[in-house]
């Protein structure tokens, strides 16, 4: 055999053995679902069954001290958003998103990358925030959009930013985040340096320009960054299958060059699994990796909306019997790492301190007029000084502007 057909012997054969190896690099092809079989596609990679039990050959043995943080984080996100929801139906602050489901993907990411990486969310992942230590008084403020808020008010809820843990405004246009995602990780790659971008976004993400831009620069440069799509089945009303005529989200790596998975988006453990692989190929100069997660919205798409117009109960009826923050609890249990009387603990525990933070929160008074001519320029210019002087006269003359914030839902 000629050295080339040897070499190319070799390379097959060390495709075949990645292939065995690796979730990220084993092309599976849909198949149409059995019937009683589960409701996920069956292409998707998964490390628990449909009861809930690990497969011992998948499983990735993560010490008990992670497994238990990434419970509490799930944990934490679920009571984090109830209360959320909560305030908005009470009138105490005007918009809210939750991720009721969307807990595994979360925390499973999260809990997959380090320190020293930069992540683009969107606005449905709330629990990557408080995962990487964001602070949970200065998030609730943000409900608020009160004088503890860094963005002083002039962000919708839910649109945190925290640069000093590398995670990035929020913005509401849909998928901007992955261009900004993908020139981060090309200046990455440019500077030698070793941290590896993230960009989150949904289903209804994957249908926008930016997103194509930024798979399209991302795979041409090889950049490390890993794009994670949650597949919660909406954009708001708008279901996949009207969306999109691939097959799944997943394929669209493949017009890049870019390798791609779908996984269970409500098993934690298979989550995470393949994140830290996509992640590790990323720092390793191997470029970006697709994950789609596949899961379902079990909520609205924000307090706004009415899922009950146009989703499917049985679907939903039947996604909720995977909730993944009940699906890990049973692994956990089977591990003997948790029971009822730490669970009855945890859920005092968070519910105390999301209380404390609210009350804390709700004593604070809106933003000063002030604010408004602040943090635009690093010396304001003679137009903004004689606006805010125009203001200031205007405030002495009818008294101080009341905060109308509870007034504006969404």
């Amino acid at each position: 055999m000629p050295a080339i057909e040897k070499d190319r012997g070799k390379k097959k054969r060390a495709a075949a053995v990645a292939e065995k190896a690796s979730p990220i690099l084993t092309v599976a092809t849909p198949k149409a679902s059995k019937k009683g079989s589960s409701v996920l596609r069956e292409d998707c990679y998964r490390i628990l069954d449909e009861h809930d039990k690990a497969n011992p050959k998948e499983d990735p043995n993560l010490s008990p001290e992670v497994l238990l943080k990434m419970y509490r984080g799930m944990a934490f996100v679920r009571a984090f958003d109830e209360r959320g929801m909560m305030l908005q139906r009470q009138g105490r602050i005007g918009f809210y998103v939750p991720s009721f489901g969307q807990e595994a993907i979360q925390i499973g990411t999260a809990s997959a990358y380090t320190n020293d990486d930069f992540v683009f969310p969107s606005y449905r992942e709330p629990g990557i925030f408080l995962y990487r230590g964001a602070d949970l008084f200065e998030m609730i403020c943000n409900l608020y959009g009160n004088s503890g808020d860094v963005c002083r008010g002039r962000q919708m809820p839910v649109h945190y930013s925290f640069a000093d843990i590398k995670m990035f405004s929020v913005s509401s246009p849909i998928a901007t985040q992955v261009i900004q995602a993908v020139g981060a990780a090309m200046a990455f790659k440019i500077r030698k340096e070793n941290s590896v971008a993230v960009a989150y976004c949904g289903d209804g993400g994957t249908s926008e320009n930016d997103f194509h831009s930024g798979l399209t620069f991302g795979g041409a440069y090889q950049a490390p960054v890993v794009f994670v799509v949650t597949n919660n089945q909406y954009a708001i009303s708008v279901p996949v299958c009207k969306q999109t005529a691939a097959r799944r989200i997943a394929d669209k790596g493949a017009g890049y060059g870019i390798p791609s998975i779908a996984v269970d988006g409500n098993d934690v453990l298979a989550v995470h699994k393949v994140m830290s692989e996509a992640v590790a190929r990323a720092r390793a100069g191997e470029g970006p990796t697709l994950l789609e997660c596949v899961t379902f919205r079990m909520g609205p798409h924000s307090s706004s909306d009415d899922p009950s117009r146009y989703r499917d109960e049985k679907l939903y009826e039947a996604w909720k019997k995977r909730d993944p923050i009940l699906r890990f609890r049973q692994y956990l249990s089977d591990r003997k790492l948790w029971n009822d009387k730490k669970e009855e603990q945890l859920q005092a525990e968070m519910k105390a301190q999301i209380a404390e933070a609210i009350e804390r929160a709700e004593k604070l008074p809106p933003p000063s007029t002030d604010s408004i001519f602040e943090d635009v320029y690093a010396e304001p210019t003679p137009q903004l000084k004689e606006q805010q002087k125009q203001l200031r006269a205007e405030e002495a003359l009818r008294g101080k502007f009341e905060n109308s914030s509870e007034a504006f839902p969404l």
